[in-house]
């Protein structure tokens, strides 16, 4: 059976691989299903006030880094792929010092306990747990970094209807009234967490390694360092997002949770 340490040192070549690409392709403000699905719901369960600290993990080219900067907050975010961080540098020059940029491992407990136990309001990670081979350092770090009272809000894919192996359906059937169309989505491999390939936006270098795991598990990950569950959302595409004939109108395709590290004597 592989080490998930090695796992984690192949998901991190493979996202330098990808970087350039994926920093070329996403741009300054993303794509639709990150400002559409994921950013609007992530910044209310966020609920950031000026002046506060976050520390963003896996932030990629620095675009949420920049989006909580705009709204006041002071940052801190880090990323695995040495070409991510120098590309959210680049992009990012106008903001001076004020996000702090690092090349760092969120599975490397030391390395999270390093940026200041209690010294965060809130941490956030869009789109990159399913990224980690493995989530209880991530989890304990930070725990320990966030102020009694702080959240910890993460995106992934959703659990539930995107399994290793799923794949979306379409079913026509005519009655009297004409043609009727539904759409879904056929998973398989639910329960089990598992490693598989997939890409992250067409055409990329090479395929992007995920790690899948059933809600319960995420769930629990987080229980099991005494954060508390107290949100979480489920955003589907509207009609007017250009989504018409999509099955994520109906159905979620990314799962968005908020943790919380309870007040003292809670």
């Amino acid at each position: 059976m592989t080490d998930w340490k090695e796992w984690v040192s192949d998901s991190q070549k493979r996202w330098e691989e990808n970087a350039s690409y994926w920093d070329e392709r996403m741009g300054e403000e993303s794509n639709s299903f990150y400002r559409d699905l994921i950013r609007p719901h992530t910044e209310r369960l966020l609920g950031v006030q000026a002046g506060q600290r976050v520390v963003e993990v896996a932030c990629g080219n620095g675009n949420f880094a920049r989006r909580l900067t705009d709204l006041g907050v002071k940052v801190v975010a880090f990323d695995y792929s040495e070409t991510m961080i120098e590309r959210a540098q680049i992009r990012s020059a106008d903001y001076g010092d004020r996000i702090d940029y690092r090349v760092m491992d969120g599975t490397d407990l030391d390395s999270l306990l390093s940026l200041g136990v209690q010294s965060f309001d809130a941490a956030v990670a869009n789109m990159a747990i399913m990224d980690m081979a493995e989530m209880t350092p991530l989890m304990q770090g930070l725990y320990e970094l966030l102020k009694p009272g702080g959240v910890f809000v993460f995106s992934v894919l959703h659990p539930c209807f995107q399994t290793p192996g799923a794949r979306k359906v379409v079913e026509e059937e005519e009655d009297a009234t004409g043609i009727i169309t539904r759409r879904g989505v056929l998973i398989s491999k639910y329960i089990q967490p598992e490693t598989y390939e997939g890409l992250s936006l067409r055409n990329q270098p090479i395929p992007t390694r995920y790690f899948h795991r059933p809600l319960s598990e995420l769930v629990t990950l987080g229980l099991e360092q005494k954060f508390v569950l107290d949100g979480m959302a489920e955003p589907v595409f509207r009609r007017d997002d250009g989504g018409r004939g999509s099955v994520w109108e109906e159905i979620s395709p990314v799962l968005i949770v908020r943790f919380r590290k309870l007040l003292s004597g809670q």
